[in-house]
């Protein structure tokens, strides 16, 4: 069933945090080994996208446990599988595998599910994350010229992860938690790119970040001129996540949904962290605030970031079930982008 007509009839449920649930294993070193990296110079522990590949039966489980709980759309564990972020660890050769592994483990949950329950399908996003470099930002205050990426090497970057997450069956893309809006349109043109190669495209779903109550993401653009920078692609969908709670993020996606020709999707965080870097709000919490999206018509898809587990994905589940979904008020192409 097409995501387009189902987004018509309701709102769409996107899984919560990946890492949030990895962390409740607490794993070691070897939990991020295999036989062919066994001998491997560098620690690896803390990369969670190699476990698509060392431990799969995590990965399995956590997509497993959201589904359970009411979610539509399940995110790939592929966040960090950039050739950029991965060089932190010195496995830029494995960046096609982690990202085919990590849509090949959701796809396999999906299908799972969408099998028992045929009326109301899974689908997999393929996530994409803003990698560890900013393209339009110096990230040495002494010299502001200074870049420590380009665009062109972004573009070879994210083209071969969307490679890796359409060859292991990603229904979607959703490139997410843009703090960088050049960084996104590298994304964006990568791509476009590779869809004209292979005469096949899928939706794409962006989702940038505000990162404080100027409503700004990082990159210095309000959520207005963030939508008209990348608005020239015919995109699924448009939304915020990350960085702030769900009441923080309302008035945000108020402007969305004035100005937004495509979908609107959030996903917060679970409120904002405490002084130990927890996530303390709980499902109930959560969905309450949720819920005022849901009540404004705001939304066409709504999930959790940071600090949300299954329990606040059930939550909001149900609150999204009462509600109709976002009706579009712009169809006209933005202007002047």
């Amino acid at each position: 069933m097409n995501i387009n007509e189902i987004l018509k009839e309701r709102i769409l449920v996107l899984d919560g945090a990946m890492g949030t649930m990895i962390q409740r294993h607490k794993l070691e070193e070897k939990d991020f080994r295999n036989e062919s990296l066994k001998d491997h110079p560098h620690p690896l522990k803390g990369n969670n996208d190699l476990l698509s590949i060392t431990r799969p039966d995590i990965i399995k489980d956590i997509h497993r446990q959201y589904f359970e709980a009411g979610a539509d759309i399940a995110e790939t564990n592929t966040f960090g599988s950039t050739t950029v972020a991965q060089a932190d660890y010195h496995l830029e050769h494995l960046v096609y595998d982690l990202n085919f592994a990590g849509a090949k483990i959701a796809r396999e949950v999906a299908d799972e599910f969408s099998q028992k329950e045929p009326n109301k399908p899974r689908f997999v996003a393929g996530s994409m994350g803003p990698t560890t470099k900013l393209a339009s930002m110096s990230p040495d205050v002494n010299n502001p010229g200074f870049r420590a990426i380009t665009f062109d090497q972004l573009v070879v970057a994210f083209k071969e992860q969307a490679k890796g997450l359409m060859d292991g069956g990603a229904d979607l893309l959703l490139i997410e938690t843009i703090t960088d809006t050049l960084n996104a349109k590298a994304a964006l043109f990568a791509i476009q790119e590779l869809f004209e190669e292979r005469g096949k495209s899928i939706p794409i779903m962006i989702s940038g970040t505000i990162t404080d109550a100027s409503g700004r993401i990082l990159s210095g653009q309000t959520t207005e001129a963030f939508l008209i920078s990348v608005s020239h692609v015919p995109l699924l969908s448009i939304g915020l996540n990350c960085a702030l709670g769900a009441s923080a993020l309302r008035p945000y996606l108020q402007v969305l949904d004035e100005k937004a020709p495509f979908m609107v999707s959030a996903h917060p965080n679970a409120g904002l962290p405490n002084e130990f870097g927890q996530y303390d709000q709980t499902p109930d919490e959560m969905a309450f605030q949720v819920e005022e999206y849901l009540k404004e018509g705001l939304v066409n898809i709504v999930g959790g970031c940071c600090g949300s587990t299954p329990d606040h994905i059930q939550k909001i589940a149900e609150a999204a079930k009462k509600y109709q979904p976002r009706k579009i008020k712009n169809m006209a192409v933005v202007e002047n982008f």
